[in-house]
Parts: C-alpha cells; sequence; structure tokens
C-alpha cells in the first residue's frame, strides 16, 4: 500500500490543461450552487391555474392559484398563489409559494391579509404550510429560496418559510 502512495506522488505533476479543466470545473459547480441559493425568482413559474380570482372584502386585491405537478408518478406538486392590486396601475406578486398538500383553502381575513391553509390531512403537525400574509409587504416561500436572494429582497419586507 505504501508503494501505491509513493508511485502515486513519483508522477509528473498535472499538466497545465488538466489543472484548467479541473479549476473551471470547480468554479462552474459553484456559480450554479450560488446562482441557485441566491438569485432565485418567482419568474421561472410556468403552472396550470387552479382557482380564483378570490378577491378580498374591498375589492382591492385578487388572489389567484397555480399549481405544478413535479417527479412523475412518484413526485408532488407545488403550488402557488398570485395576488394582484386592483386600482389603475396593476401590479401581480407571488406571496406564497410550497408544496401542495390534500388541504388547501385560502381566504382573505381583512382587505389586505390572507390565510392560507395548505396541510396534510395524514399528517397535520409535520406537512402543515399553512401561514397567514399581509400582501402589501410579506410572503411565504416554503423551499425558503426567496428569503435568501439578493434579487427580491426589495419585494417584501418579512419572507417567511418553513
Amino acid at each position: 500500500m505504501c508503494e501505491a502512495f509513493y508511485l502515486f506522488f513519483q508522477k509528473e505533476s498535472i499538466s497545465e490543461k488538466n489543472l484548467i479543466a479541473v479549476l473551471s470545473g470547480i468554479v462552474i459547480v459553484i456559480g450554479i450552487y450560488v446562482y441557485d441559493e441566491y438569485f432565485f425568482t418567482f419568474s421561472h413559474l410556468k403552472g396550470t391555474f387552479q382557482e380564483g380570482p378570490v378577491k378580498s372584502p374591498n375589492g382591492t386585491y385578487s388572489a389567484n392559484v397555480y399549481y405544478e405537478p413535479w417527479g412523475g408518478a412518484a413526485g408532488g406538486v407545488t403550488i402557488w398563489v398570485k395576488v394582484t392590486t386592483n386600482t389603475s396601475k396593476k401590479v401581480t406578486k407571488t406571496v406564497y409559494y410550497a408544496r401542495a398538500n390534500d388541504d388547501f383553502t385560502m381566504k382573505w381575513k381583512t382587505d389586505h391579509t390572507l390565510k392560507v391553509t395548505n396541510k396534510s390531512l395524514d399528517y397535520p403537525k409535520i406537512d402543515n404550510y399553512s401561514v397567514t400574509l399581509d400582501v402589501r409587504n410579506e410572503i411565504y416561500d416554503g423551499y425558503g429560496l426567496a428569503c435568501k436572494s439578493v434579487l427580491m429582497k426589495n419585494d417584501y419586507k418579512k419572507c417567511l418559510s418553513n
């Protein structure tokens, strides 16, 4: 065994081309990780319309639910809620993003407070992504990516995550 280490270190040093290739690969992998972790946005969401619009009590906001299946037969469903401001300047933003469960409902508590219930009927204490949001300045991301994103810091004052 010692001979194997001796022979390994006796070889000539790594070529310049191989060193550049290895270092480039490391930089690319680190770059992809940093991009995925800190430059997340909801712009990639291309799901199917599910429910809505659910209007707030004074009609200031409308909430729509969208979903997207992932992972094939053994996968699941991601669900998100987009809220639109019903004023002359219509603004739409995603305020809720999580894995979907059996029991999903949303209801306006006040004109700007939306209660989202998203829990499992079998495991309500474990798989519970329910939250009450002030849609003016709060968002919920069940995966936590929006809370770490430098691109989304101006979109909310408070980011909630599971």
